[in-house]
């Protein structure tokens, strides 16, 4: 049980309640797919189904946390203009916003972005400034630019707005599967998860949430281990979308106190998934998509559920597994798709202190 005074929750259901009903005009309610076939179920044939924000407005989930932000902010603000620091879906969803809403807006990308989330944010209208590799690189220079030319910074995961609209996803999973029984999340600063988990445990409190991220990257494993937010030295995974090096400040004891388990899936895994997704459910997900899936088909049956009696019981309750994303360059895909070859691991931060891949938990099972 948690000790020490009782602080006021960055983000409560009531923000997500609201922040679902300020972004309906801008972002979709995603369909959840039933991978029907047992066949292709996960192991002792657990329902699974997959929570498609691949076939979000912008390609991915982020469209809801940056819509959710870029509505609020004060018309003098929209009218300066915004920033952001994003590996390539933020900055993707936000460009998408701000061409909807007639505003401004610049995006931070690292030199190894993948072109084709970078071609993407230039085509949505946004100008787009290449700095570093990492997220601390990356939001250093957008603070620099947003002083000196008067933007408003929008953060990728690390704001009471971005989690309360990433956080919709969850109630959109209690209204489209009410007898979920647990539900796997890619985590990467820590956003989508932290909103989900505020969502799902206030009205499910029996629904195991758990966090998934890269082997290559556990800076949430190592941050649950620690008790607090760690910093990576390196990063590498073909999943680039989770390649934070750091939980958020905000984001972090919200995970810490909601999220049953986090654990890690390599880059074998991780590829197998985005080919398992396209033949089982005939759809394009990028590698940091098919993370949740990953760990799925790999996870023992105690992943599946809070309650130890049913943990493993063929009749459990379903699986959802959050497809975040689907942003992913063509020739990438199609070598995940036929196993000839896939795009290398992308590489951030120093080349000493290789990140462990061991898993960790945040609420001890």
């Amino acid at each position: 049980m948690p000790t020490g005074p009782m602080l006021k929750p960055a983000v409560t259901l009531t923000d997500i309640r609201d922040a679902s009903a300020r972004i309906r005009p801008l972002a979709a309610v995603t369909p959840l797919v039933d991978v029907a076939d047992a066949a292709v179920r996960p192991p002792r044939s657990r329902p699974l189904f997959l929570k498609c924000e691949n076939l979000q407005r912008s390609g991915a989930f982020k469209i809801r946390g940056a819509a959710n932000t870029l509505l609020q902010l004060p018309p003098e603000d929209r009218a300066r203009g915004v920033i952001t620091y994003s590996s390539g879906n933020h900055g993707i969803a936000m460009s998408l916003t701000a061409r909807l809403l007639g505003v401004p807006a610049v995006v931070v990308m690292p030199t190894t972005a993948p072109a084709a989330k970078a071609e993407r944010v230039r085509r949505l209208g946004a100008e787009v400034i290449h700095e570093g590799t990492t997220t601390v690189q990356r939001q250093a220079r957008a603070e620099d630019e947003a002083d000196r030319r008067g933007l408003t910074i929008v953060p990728p995961f690390d704001h009471p707005w971005v989690i309360a609209g990433q956080g919709t996803i969850g109630l959109e999973i209690l209204e489209q599967c009410p007898g979920v029984a647990a539900v796997f999340v890619p985590c990467s600063g820590g956003g989508l998860i932290a909103g989900i988990a505020t969502a799902i445990r206030d009205l499910a409190p029996s629904v195991r949430i758990v966090g998934v991220e890269p082997s290559g990257a556990p800076k949430m494993t190592r941050s649950l281990q620690a008790g607090a937010p760690v910093t990576l030295d390196r990063a590498a995974s073909i999943a680039d979308g989770l390649m934070a090096v750091r939980p958020g400040t905000l984001t972090f004891p919200i995970i810490q106190a909601l999220v049953d388990e986090v654990v890690t899936v390599g880059d074998e895994a991780i590829a197998t998934a985005v080919r398992w997704v396209f033949e089982h459910g005939k759809m394009v997900t990028e590698p940091s998509g098919a993370a949740a899936i990953a760990a799925v088909l790999s996870s023992a049956p105690a992943s599946w559920s809070r309650d130890n009696r049913s943990a493993g019981r063929e009749d459990g309750g379903p699986i959802v597994a959050v497809v975040s994303g689907g942003n992913v360059d063509a020739e990438a895909f199609a070598g995940y798709v036929t196993g000839r070859g896939r795009a290398p691991a992308r590489t951030l931060g120093r080349e000493t202190g290789v990140a462990s891949t061991s898993s960790g938990s945040a609420r001890g099972g």
